[in-house]
């Protein structure tokens, strides 16, 4: 059933086709996306603590730290904006379906559907981008130039973020492309399954010139470490840990008022926060180029 009528029996404006499932169980979708997570969780922490593998040749990278990596990451601004747009979106899409612009538990379960959608759309994106970014770079070779390049580059993705924090209005910025708010929307506008599946590859897309300095760091170690299947298995755990915040957000969105703090407190800390990021980045780059002998 589609989301044209309210709680109190009238008709909506917001011409959405999220399908609204009945009261009493979870969406399939978010059954779907919290499962394949955790199943994806263990079987990676799994294979890293069965199969043995010298911590010293993956560059001091241990499950703990690229969990870490990844969660903080999960909560740069550039991405952080873009849950906001969602959460905005999906918060209107709520109200639509509720008499009083109060949540019902059918609207709730539409939100989480919908969301779970969009945030498997996301991961899996991203995990694509990396899986492949990873293939090119063994592509190249296994060479120590080549991590080399790849920890360079993400040095300078670093520095480009502290002169955006401290010198904002010289030069370009490092962020997602300038359409990408409003190819979100119209995206998620089409509603259903296409549309939530858009807007999440959309995003995957657009956060990783902003947000992919770490990413790009990791994937660098993994190379010069010879990945194998411990390196797939980690690179899976970066995925699920930087999608985590988004999953808080998903369950946290039908409340206006915590979504009006989480957007107060990205406005007032987002430069610091892309600061210790930064600085975590020039950190890594430095130990792999150390590590690999400059």
């Amino acid at each position: 059933m589609g989301l044209h009528q309210t709680a109190a029996g009238g008709e909506s404006k917001t011409p959405t086709r999220v399908t609204v499932v009945s009261a009493s169980s979870l969406p399939r979708t978010a059954i779907a996306l919290f499962g394949g997570l955790a199943v994806a969780g263990a079987v990676s922490l799994a294979t890293i603590a069965l199969v043995p593998y010298p911590t010293a040749k993956f560059g001091g990278l241990t499950a703990p730290i690229v969990l870490a990596s990844g969660f903080a990451d999960g909560f740069n601004p550039c991405a952080f904006a873009l849950l906001v747009l969602f959460a905005t979106y999906t918060l209107t899409l709520l109200n639509a379906v509720t008499a009083d612009g109060l949540p019902t538990p059918s609207a709730r379960r539409t939100l989480l559907g919908a969301g779970s959608l969009y945030v498997g759309a996301v991961v899996v994106t991203y995990f694509l981008i990396g899986l492949g970014l990873f293939s090119f770079l063994s592509w190249l070779g296994q060479d120590h130039i080549v991590a080399r390049v790849a920890a360079v580059l993400a040095l300078f993705m670093a520095v480009w973020m502290l002169k955006d924090v401290f010198l904002p209005g010289w030069g370009p910025a490092l962020a997602a492309p300038a359409g990408t708010h409003g190819w979100m929307h119209k995206a998620m506008a089409r509603g259903g399954l296409a549309g939530m599946l858009l807007a999440g590859v959309l995003v995957g897309i657009c956060t990783v010139p902003c947000s992919g300095a770490i990413y790009l760091d990791v994937i660098a170690v993994l190379h010069a470490s010879g990945g194998g299947i411990v390196g797939l298995a980690l690179l899976a755990l970066y995925n699920i840990a930087f999608i985590l915040p988004l999953l808080l957000f998903l369950l946290l969105v039908s409340n206006r008022r915590v979504l009006g703090a989480l957007g107060r407190w990205n406005r007032q800390n987002g430069a610091a926060v892309k600061t210790v990021l930064a600085l975590g980045v020039v950190l890594m780059s430095f130990g792999l180029l150390y590590s690999l002998g400059m």
